[in-house]
């Protein structure tokens, strides 16, 4: 009597074909176990013959996947961008700028917002545009060059590496992520400043007779600082009301403004007026048509202290 043969990678149990067939061994750290079975669902040997193969070549070509997944680039070498980026799932810079901007930039000026993308502009036109991961200390330290190269100065260069540093990290809590900041922890030379001496009495006096003399709105914008000790932006965003002239003793009323902010909370005051500060609030109460003091840099919508 004839035995019939079964089909290839096939056994017969209770008359019902099944397949079985051994994970190869470049691969069974994909499978729970070292071989395959699965009931074919027939007591026909054509049908078992077909589905025996059909399963098997669909085997193989998944089997075919996973190694090339596993392998290395062909020609990867002569890839413009590095096989690490192509891999990586982690947002690049320009992503973490854009989720750093939309969350934290709300009511925020537009100084912060030129600010952050002038600074990641730098990242990328040094390094590239990358997956977070893919940036190492390494790079930051050649960025750090290469900004001193551009003629920044320690304090310029500490502030870049700042803003850097709080864009990625922020992506990094908000997303999760797990990965470093490689812009953390790379060395900043301290700025070697020169010490800043006050103007001196003879210069400062002169200064402010050719305030007098030219007498607009830039050289009001001088004077008013010259003897109040305000800030630059403080003094562009004044509003014409924060001028008090009425008062026993002539000032300003510093406040939050919503073009402008103050640099901490502590910054909101009242500022004597006395010598070329007096004068220069009594022209711009006298000339100013404007709720602004100073409208050529000020407006509803920004204040341009720069």
């Amino acid at each position: 009597m004839k035995t019939l043969k079964h089909p290839s990678y096939t056994y017969r149990k209770g008359g019902v074909y099944y397949f079985s067939k051994v994970v190869p061994q470049d691969l069974a750290g994909f499978y729970a176990k070292p071989r395959i079975v699965r009931s074919l669902r027939t007591k026909s040997l054509s049908h078992a013959k077909t589905a025996s193969r059909s399963l098997s070549a669909r085997l193989e070509d998944y089997w075919l996947g996973l190694r090339l997944q596993r392998a290395d680039v062909p020609a990867a070498h002569l890839l413009v961008v590095p096989r690490e980026q192509l891999d990586s799932k982690l947002p690049t810079i320009e992503d973490a700028l854009e989720l750093y901007l939309s969350v934290k930039g709300q009511s925020k000026e537009k100084l912060f917002f030129s600010h952050a993308k002038r600074n990641v502009s730098y990242v990328v036109s040094c390094l590239g545009s990358r997956p977070l991961d893919c940036y190492s200390s390494a790079d930051a330290a050649t960025f750090r060059q290469w900004l001193s190269d551009k003629g920044l100065g320690s304090t310029s260069v500490i502030r870049v590496f700042s803003v850097i540093k709080a864009i990625i990290n922020f992506c990094i809590k908000e997303q999760g992520l797990d990965c470093k900041n490689a812009f953390s922890g790379v060395y900043l030379p301290s700025e070697n400043n020169k010490k800043r001496y006050p103007v001196k009495g003879s210069k400062l006096k002169t200064l402010q007779r050719e305030c007098v003399s030219l007498d607009d709105d830039i050289r009001w914008l001088v004077a008013l600082i010259s003897d109040s000790g305000m800030r630059l932006s403080e003094a562009v965003g004044l509003l014409v009301d924060d001028i008090v002239l009425g008062a026993d003793q002539p000032h300003i009323n510093l406040t939050k403004l919503p073009h402008r902010r103050l640099k901490t909370d502590a910054s909101e005051r009242i500022i004597p007026l006395v010598g070329c500060s007096l004068w220069a609030a009594k022209r711009i109460k006298e000339n100013t048509s404007s709720r602004f003091c100073f409208p050529r840099y000020c407006s509803e919508a920004n204040c341009n202290s720069n």
